[in-house]
């Protein structure tokens, strides 16, 4: 126990400085950084990874593009500007993976509905078979096990496209759960039915990050199509993001192997 708390503190201390040599994520750790914290992190539980790597983006522009700017230029690694579903994809992707290359093939699995597909000029040929809705991903298996009704009181609501119901965290009810949430969790918020553009169901999502006792919410935060200079990768208290969020609840999904 002693001992794997002095590797924690280790860890910690190489992955501060890496913020502060990258200015606290607006320039994401070289390929040559990323595969030395790999190696560095590959003893820590899963949800600990998944949460460094988030973390590591912490300050990262928000990426504008109503498509993603990893769709549109055909790449799998974007780390200079994240949407939301991108943050999360790559977190876990760099997590999962023992090298950047070995992540570069984890992610052709975990982001298409069937396998990701790279041409001979190493760009991405079939992006129309990605996760374009949130909740597809944790009903696909691929994004861990859907820990909502394990964590707390839930209700359930409206589904949409083939889905009759959802059940959710409602919005009151995260001050509740908040013990039960670990670091590596996703969480997907929740839009309101009426909300709704073209059947999505999550208009949002974020890895948790437990500190000391307290739970954060680490996500890409902004709005496509406008640009702003506080719209970047934040780093905020559940709670406090739950209390002003437009969303009117949660479900959440927990990887728990390897």
């Amino acid at each position: 126990m002693k001992n794997s708390k002095v590797q924690l503190i280790y860890i910690l201390t190489v992955i501060t400085a890496l913020l502060i040599l990258t200015g606290n994520g607006q320039c994401f750790p070289s390929e040559k950084e990323i595969s030395q914290l790999q190696q560095q992190t590959k003893t820590l539980p899963i949800g600990e990874r998944i949460a460094l790597w988030a973390e590591n983006f912490v300050g990262t522009p928000y990426d504008t593009d109503p498509l993603g700017a990893y769709v549109r230029n055909k790449v799998i690694v974007y780390d200079k500007s994240v949407d939301c579903m991108y943050h999360v994809f790559r977190s876990v992707e760099l997590a999962f993976g023992g090298t950047p290359e070995e992540s570069l093939k984890i992610a052709l699995n975990l982001r298409f509905k069937t396998k990701g597909k790279l041409g001979s000029d190493g760009l991405v040929t079939n992006y129309d078979d990605r996760f374009q809705y949130a909740e597809d991903m944790v009903s696909s298996g691929k994004w861990g096990t859907d820990i909502t009704q394990e964590i707390g009181s839930t209700t359930k609501i409206k589904g949409d496209r083939g889905v009759e119901s959802v059940s959710i965290v409602p919005k009151e009810n995260i001050k509740d759960v908040l013990s039960k949430l670990k670091s590596g969790d996703i969480v997907f918020l929740i839009k309101k039915v009426e909300k709704r553009v073209v059947g999505e169901i999550v208009g949002h999502e974020g890895v948790i990050k437990v500190e000391n006792g307290d739970v954060y919410l680490i996500h890409a935060s902004g709005l496509k199509n406008k640009e702003n200079e506080n719209y970047k990768v934040k780093k905020v208290p559940l709670l406090d993001y739950a209390v002003n969020m437009s969303f009117i609840g949660i479900t959440v999904s927990r990887f728990t192997t390897h």
